[in-house]
């Protein structure tokens, strides 16, 4: 039988069972909603039978529901991220500040963790505006082509970082995407030395990011503090000076937080 994609090598305490259940999760996604059987086998990487077997187990459990010949997940399944996103203090935390910096500035303000390849909101204060990018809590996006992901690469042992380097070339979203090791490698070391990153167009036509690392209480750093702007509304040249000093400020209120 075909060992689903990306599992990692087995030992005694894996469970493959388990381990099946959540590849077959993880191939619904905003472009695929719906699958069909054999659409979920082969994209999990296992047999039909046995995609069949773990998509009516998801079925009786309310987390996947069928029609026809396609299936699809329930909001049942949030469950699943949301017992991980409640568990965080830091996202408690955070909450009231991302909403202080919303209020001021008029702009979206997320919180951001790096998972693997991915960058995941784990908590975001918005602003209501026809321009305004909607974020979800639990979205994923590419960390190479964000402002996000490359702040909080730039904090990464070596090891780590060269094993997410490994995955070059990255896909291109834009023109202005960054997809090379050498493209990447130089806007961390950009991010690592001036304390932020600055993503201008890269993830999408017309949006541009910036992203501080936020720390932990024992100094590590585990997320990302980040406002998204339309270019319509603000020039390029005028987002880090605008916003700048507000993210930082507003980081330096979490980690004050998370210590006491």
């Amino acid at each position: 039988m075909t060992t689903p994609q990306g599992l990692p090598k087995r030992n005694d305490s894996f469970v493959e069972a388990f381990a099946r259940g959540l590849a077959v999760i993880r191939v619904f996604g905003p472009e695929s909603k719906e699958l069909t059987l054999s659409e979920v086998a082969e994209r999990a990487g296992m047999t039909p039978a046995g995609a069949r077997r773990l998509l009516l187990t998801l079925v009786e459990l309310g987390y996947a529901k069928t029609k026809g010949r396609v299936f699809s997940l329930t909001p049942a399944i949030l469950d699943l991220g949301y017992s991980y996103l409640s568990s965080l203090s830091l996202r408690d935390i955070a909450l009231p500040y991302l909403e202080q910096f919303a209020k001021e500035h008029g702009e979206i303000c997320s919180l951001s963790v790096l998972d693997r390849t991915d960058i995941i909101y784990v908590a975001r204060a918005e602003i209501r505006s026809p321009s305004a990018r909607r974020l979800i809590i639990g979205e994923r996006l590419p960390a190479h082509a964000t402002s996000a992901g490359q702040i909080q690469l730039a904090h990464l042992p070596a090891s780590e970082l060269n094993e997410f380097l490994a995955n070059a070339p990255f896909e291109q979203l834009t023109p202005y995407t960054l997809t090379t090791r050498k493209q990447l490698l130089d806007a961390i070391e950009q991010a690592r030395e001036n304390g932020f990153a600055f993503a201008n167009q890269q993830l999408e036509f017309g949006i541009c990011g910036l992203s501080v690392p936020v720390r932990d209480r024992e100094g590590r750093y585990v997320g990302a503090l980040t406002t998204s702007v339309n270019i319509a509304k603000h020039a390029p040249d005028t987002v880090i000076p605008s916003f700048l000093p507000s993210l930082r400020k507003f980081s330096d209120e979490i980690c004050k937080s998370l210590t006491t």
